[in-house]
């Protein structure tokens, strides 16, 4: 097994080369708006670190969102096209699952959602039990009051949020964390389908 991990549901692209048992090779660029320019010179740069070529992948794992429109469509498209172009199996996941593992407890995850809103979900023990959604950083507080909250959600609305113990470090969805995560089926696998939860920023002038 050779899998490829991308995600690009945040303002950092992140990609990982994972060959069943561990991590072999990473790459992160930052740009809210240049997934488009960042993505192809990650997977690069990524598959490099491994020693590998993209003929010999098995895998692709994408986080399908949510998150802005744009730059879930440059993952998904990504992943979809090397999946057709190199004949490889395809592994969906919920961005919010991958930006933290391992944390014990009830905590939520919440990410930039723009327009002073959060993308959020609940989870109790690593495990997904509610979401994901997107509401203001205050409605979030007051459904889930005191509750940690992971993710740069936390950072951005800290006045209505409270960051999780530990939690500095892990602000958006890591495809370290994506790979490792399809690799030990720990999540859920979705289709290569966004989550937008909401209308994309652009719409066509009639």
């Amino acid at each position: 097994m050779l899998l490829l991990a991308l995600d690009t549901a945040g303002p950092v692209v992140s990609v990982a080369v994972h060959d069943g048992a561990s991590v072999l090779g990473s790459a992160t660029g930052e740009g809210a708006m240049a997934h488009g320019e960042l993505l192809a010179p990650a997977i690069g740069r990524a598959l490099e670190q491994a020693g590998a070529a993209p003929g010999d992948l098995t895998d692709v794992a994408v986080g399908v969102g949510p998150g802005p429109f744009t730059g879930l469509r440059v993952g998904v498209v990504t992943a979809l096209s090397l999946a057709q172009t190199l004949g490889l199996t395809t592994h969906g996941v919920c961005s919010l699952d991958v930006v933290e593992a391992g944390r014990t407890g009830e905590y939520l995850v919440a990410i930039d959602a723009r327009r002073r809103e959060v993308y959020w979900a609940r989870y109790v023990d690593d495990r997904r039990v509610d979401g994901p959604h997107v509401d203001r950083p205050a409605e979030l507080a007051t459904r889930h009051p005191g509750v940690p909250v992971v993710g740069r959600g936390a950072l951005l609305h800290a006045d209505h949020l409270r960051a999780a113990e530990g939690s500095d470090t892990r602000l958006d969805p890591s495809a370290e964390l994506l790979a490792d995560a399809v690799v030990g089926r720990r999540v859920e696998v979705l289709p290569l389908e966004p989550l937008y939860l909401r209308r994309p920023d652009a719409t066509p002038a009639w």
